[in-house]
């Protein structure tokens, strides 16, 4: 027992004990193969290009250098579609998926739907990147990297989403 501040003899105070909300996570739906070279997302309302620019063109982009991927895709209206652009942080993240992998050009696992063309990159440029800020997300950690030099190469996953000019 315990003296309070009168002086009288007190039981311990117990520590409140609060119930914790459990989480209930939205399953997510599973991606949409479209038959056309597209994937959609109903999570998020994207499309996806099924394949990457290495699958697509067997070659690497630098950051200055990604345009030519978007707009050749896009001059030939792939899939119907001339509005393809490279994803945002956020756009590629909702891709990554521990519980899926994918298959790069070496064999080696990175953590996307296997929906996805495998043989392709674990990396693609987002459009957080900047001619001052070179950065490019990886699906194999699931981070966004920013690099010291322009020297660098990537892959891209294009992406595009209905009403988007």
């Amino acid at each position: 027992m315990e003296e309070n501040p009168t002086g009288s003899k007190a039981a311990p105070a117990k520590p409140m004990v609060r119930a914790k909300a459990k989480a209930t996570a939205k399953p997510k739906a599973p991606l949409i193969d479209n038959g056309d070279g597209t994937i959609t997302d109903p999570n998020t309302g994207l499309m996806w290009k099924q394949t990457d620019a290495w699958l697509d063109m067997y070659k690497f982009y630098s950051w200055f250098t990604h345009r030519e991927y978007v707009d050749h895709i896009n001059k030939k209206k792939f899939s119907g579609y001339d509005n393809w652009r490279i994803p945002s942080k956020v756009e590629a993240l909702s891709l990554h998926d521990k519980e899926k992998e994918c298959l790069d050009k070496n064999g080696t696992p990175f953590f996307v739907d296997p929906i996805f063309a495998p043989g392709g990159a674990g990396n693609t440029w987002i459009a957080e990147c900047t001619d001052e800020k070179i950065t490019r997300y990886d699906w194999k950690t699931g981070v966004d990297t920013v690099y010291p030099t322009a020297e660098i190469w990537a892959s891209m996953r294009l992406v595009r989403r209905e009403g988007e000019a």
